[in-house]
């Protein structure tokens, strides 16, 4: 660390920056996160593979493209007009992907870089087990429905029961206060 906090610059050998360069230009390559570098005007710099099958696109259809044609969302702009770092989730149903997006500028560059991470399988199981809640509700409600009548079922048989019992009850009490009579 330098006296303003900074790290201090280090000479490194023009062998080994080659041997990093081409290990960034991998690591692009070959990281399953799209990323997508944009100009100040979200004109498509750079794209890697991934972001081009998150979202079903070729190359020459990207390049020199306005984001928000292929992101279906303004996220580009908003994060160049705040100047700063933002994270967006989207859904979008054209491309069949929902992602989370992390948006940030480059320094010492005109450029704004998108990391996009594919989060479809996600969002899929989650609309799986909120239809499953659903249907758990729904079926809960018609046993709760199907108990109910039965218990009201249960009420009338058991009341039709009591006055049948009550009818031959007076009626036995009313033969015998007959008889006591005689």
């Amino acid at each position: 660390m330098n006296e303003t906090g900074g790290s201090a610059k280090k000479s490194v050998p023009d062998n080994i920056n080659r041997e990093i360069e081409a290990l960034d230009s991998v690591i692009l390559q070959q990281t399953p996160n799209g990323i997508l570098l944009v100009d100040p005007e979200t004109r498509i710099q750079y794209v890697n593979p991934s972001f081009r099958t998150m979202f079903h696109c070729e190359l020459d259809e990207l390049l020199g493209k306005p984001a928000r044609e292929f992101v279906h969302s303004d996220c580009f702009e908003r994060a160049i007009e705040t100047g700063g770092k933002l994270m967006v989730k989207e859904s979008v149903p054209v491309h069949n992907v929902s992602y989370r997006v992390g948006l940030f500028p480059i320094e010492g560059e005109n450029l704004y870089c998108g990391i996009f991470i594919d989060i479809s399988d996600e969002e899929k199981a989650k609309q799986h087990y909120n239809e499953l809640k659903a249907q758990t509700l729904e079926r809960a409600q018609e046993v709760i429905s199907k108990q109910m009548k039965t218990a009201q079922e249960i009420a009338r048989l058991l009341g039709e029961s009591t006055a049948d019992t009550k009818v031959l009850l007076v009626k036995l009490m009313s033969l015998y206060e007959e008889e006591k009579k005689k």
